[in-house]
């Protein structure tokens, strides 16, 4: 694989952990959790390892701001907030529609790392790839070197940082005695499934995206653009149309609890005290339970992205409140 900058974040590998208590509950194959919500940095979850790459472009090419955006609750806002600190860059971020009445503790978060904050105004998500143009226009006029970042860090060269993680995965089953596999994992902006199929061409295993953002075809062709970006990052072998599988996992709609997947939180909690938050991970594990009660092939491996700030904040949200 290519070198590419990069600024550590991550405290890696993160653990891979046996269920066997959910496995007994689901009658399952044996299901293996891949803990990146262990990732040690901030709450950032899934977004540490996309945010190694994202932050040592910055630096490479001189850049002074990270500017990215997404939801009030976005988890990559206050991450990238985060890393941005750290890495000695400012940050400043554009959030759709209004400052709510009570915010997010993802905005806590980012505005007490320090993260200069703007709203669009508007309640559409797409409002923010707008609002980053303008953001972007004005910084360059006063003299700085803005790194725009897009909603979720969903680019090819974020999901480098997955594409890495399969092959970490693939070590831990290795030594877990692991061969073929069921990998499910959340699919918000699409970066983590597209590096993880980047990363596992030539692997015997089948990775699933639990879509809980966009429409399901969109977010099928987002997964192999960004995949097939991230392998050419790389220099390795770009992924087939065929590996690429999504599955409707919405509910009422993104940001919104479904009952499906409160329910295989609840399930998470009991057996594995595992916690999980109702918009991404949530619906996840219930496409999870899902692929178990259809009989799919074992073993299983649940790619847990984080999220805990949207679990304790208490979901339901209102329309301002997403975490993307």
């Amino acid at each position: 694989m290519r070198r590419l900058p990069r600024f550590p974040l991550a405290m890696l590998p993160t653990p891979l952990q046996r269920a066997r208590r959910l496995e007994a509950e689901l009658g399952s194959p044996p299901i293996w959790i891949k803990r990146d919500d262990l990732v040690g940095f901030a709450l950032a979850g899934n977004k540490a390892r996309k945010l190694e790459f994202l932050v040592g472009d910055a630096h490479q090419r001189g850049c002074d701001v990270l500017l990215t955006g997404g939801g009030p609750g976005s988890n990559h806002c206050q991450a990238a907030a985060a890393a941005a600190r750290v890495a000695g860059l400012g940050c400043r971020l554009v959030l759709y529609g209004s400052e709510p009445a009570r915010p997010p503790s993802n905005l806590r978060l980012a505005r007490a790392f320090g993260a200069e904050v703007t709203f669009t105004g508007d309640p559409e998500r797409g409002s923010v790839d707008r609002g980053l143009e303008r953001a972007a226009q004005a910084l360059r006029a006063d003299g700085g070197t803005p790194a725009v970042i897009p909603r979720g860090g969903a680019t090819a060269l974020g999901a480098v940082g997955y594409a890495l993680a399969a092959g970490e995965l693939a070590g831990q089953l290795e030594a877990a005695g692991v061969g073929a596999a069921t990998v499910v994992v959340a699919n918000g902006s699409s970066g983590t499934q597209a590096g993880l199929v980047a990363g596992a061409v030539g692997r015997p295993w089948r990775i699933v995206g639990a879509v809980t953002s966009r429409d399901p075809a969109v977010s099928r062709g987002r997964v192999l653009e960004l995949s097939t970006g991230c392998a050419e990052l790389l220099g390795t072998a770009a992924p087939e149309r065929g590996a690429v599988e999504v599955r409707e996992a919405r509910g009422p709609g993104y940001g919104r609890p479904s009952p499906e997947g409160l329910e295989a939180a609840a399930l998470a909690a009991r057996t594995e005290g595992l916690l999980l938050d109702p918009v991404f991970t949530a619906k996840a594990m219930a496409t999870l339970v899902e692929l178990v009660g259809e009989g799919a092939e074992g073993p299983f491996v649940f790619v847990h992205t984080g999220g805990v700030p949207a679990m304790l904040d208490g979901l339901p949200i209102d329309d301002e409140g997403g975490t993307r």
